[in-house]
């Protein structure tokens, strides 16, 4: 579960879900929610994106990346961001389960888990000479 080629298929099946995500935001969704709504939305989809591209760039670094530990626990807490952060925020738009913004938090505390794990994992960068 913890290799490069894991993290790109589920980046990949993450990032066909986003542009699905906001096409719908763009244009079915205009009926369906208001405008406030229409924003937690656009939300959920922005961080659903960076998060997803941010996997795929850790994941092509991770050679270069000599503690793999570091780079996986950024993976890990971005999917886990991913499916609590924006997996909350669609859900509380769409099926209007406002319970759930009390998720959205552990979401993105797991987010800046993933960001900081990948500052750990950059002091084991295995950069060009000089870096």
């Amino acid at each position: 579960m913890d290799t490069p080629g894991f993290y790109l298929r589920a980046a990949g099946l993450l990032g066909a879900l986003a542009v699905v995500s906001g096409a719908f935001g763009a244009h079915a969704s205009k009926s369906l929610m208001g405008p406030e709504m229409a924003q937690v939305y656009e939300t959920a989809v922005r961080y659903h994106i960076y998060h997803t591209l941010a996997i795929v760039a850790v994941t092509a670094l991770a050679a270069r990346l000599s503690c793999a530990t570091w780079w996986q626990w950024a993976c890990r807490a971005w999917l886990t961001g991913i499916v609590l952060f924006s997996g909350s925020l669609y859900l509380r738009v769409l099926a209007d389960l406002d319970w759930l913004a009390a998720v959205t938090p552990v979401g993105g505390g797991a987010l800046i888990i993933g960001w900081l794990s990948l500052a750990a994992a950059a002091g084991g960068y295995a950069g060009r000479a000089g870096e």
